[in-house]
């Protein structure tokens, strides 16, 4: 009898359970939605000559998401050869065409830093935004891709505080105005368009009736292989194709004959050659050598590559 009375107190409870079972259970507050195309992450292009062994990189990028936080930060390099102006203007230009119209670009390689040289804001015929010091950065991308605009930054609300560092201007000036455009803020409020930008000393690539007459742009790191400003198209307008000899002249030196191949394993090993790479343009190099050392070649020598 016990048992059957206990029984009978468990099923008004049992029958409780089963009408708890068939009710829904509740469910936590959904995720927020995701965020609509129109707020996708804006992107930023950095480059700088700082390195890495300090904090410098850090900085300028803390500066750039305390404005706005979804951005999207690309590292170009923070080792170009410091004070190398026309290493970060051939990067700028051989960067550019991979990024959409509308990236904003960064740029601090400023031995000038706190002197009077300007501090400046281009846009490309392309859609592009450049921020960096005027000291000749945009040279290439001008001969590329076209300047539709600069302006001078002298509103100094664009700034990260009201006082700058002399020495900083990474962190207080271009940081700052690189993000605020990347964010979508008027960027023609960074103040008055200017004319007058300065441009680097770069001859342009001229074609003659006994060659090209171009221009060692830099010496590619760590190979040796020398970068020029001259297109790979040239080569066909000169009478070449692939597995024809050019002849060559560096400077004021001797002229060189060099096989014109696709890569450096079409040539053995030691032996110099003349390829397009892969940028498209005109280059020389020296299978698993140094062209430059090989050549004592430097920075803006210029050649002229005689016609076939």
């Amino acid at each position: 009898m016990r048992l059957t009375h206990r029984v009978a107190l468990l099923l008004p409870l049992l029958a409780t359970l089963r009408v708890l079972a068939a009710e829904p259970t509740p469910t936590a507050p959904s995720a927020a939605p995701a965020a609509p195309a129109a707020l996708a992450q804006p992107t930023l292009v950095f480059m700088t000559d700082f390195g890495q062994r300090d904090d410098s990189v850090a900085l300028c990028k803390g500066v750039m998401l305390g404005l706005e936080p979804r951005l999207r930060i690309i590292d170009l390099s923070h080792d170009v050869e410091p004070y190398s102006v026309l290493d970060g203007a051939r990067f700028l230009a051989g960067t550019a065409p991979y990024y959409p119209a509308g990236t904003v670009f960064v740029t601090v390689i400023d031995p000038g830093v706190g002197s009077e040289r300007r501090a400046i804001v281009a846009k490309t015929k392309r859609g592009q935004f450049f921020v960096l010091p005027d000291n000749g950065l945009i040279t290439l991308l001008e001969r590329q891709d076209g300047i539709a605009e600069v302006r001078n930054i002298t509103n100094t609300a664009w700034h990260l505080n009201s006082t700058i560092s002399s020495t900083f201007h990474g962190r207080d000036v271009f940081s700052p105005v690189g993000a605020r455009i990347a964010r979508g803020d008027d960027w023609t409020q960074v103040g008055p368009a200017i004319t007058d930008w300065k441009r680097l000393d770069i001859p342009e690539v001229k074609l003659t009736d006994t060659g090209l007459n171009g221009t060692v742009l830099a010496i590619e790191y760590p190979y040796g292989n020398l970068v020029t400003n001259a297109d790979g198209s040239v080569l066909a307008k000169l009478g070449y194709q692939r597995g024809d000899t050019a002849r060559v002249t560096f400077g004021k030196g001797h002229e060189l004959r060099l096989p014109f191949v696709a890569t450096f394993s079409d040539v053995p090993v030691g032996k110099p050659l003349l390829y397009v790479d892969s940028r498209g343009r005109v280059a020389f190099a020296v299978n698993q050598g140094s062209f430059a050392q090989v050549n004592g070649i430097k920075p803006l020598m210029t050649f002229v590559l005689r016609r076939k």
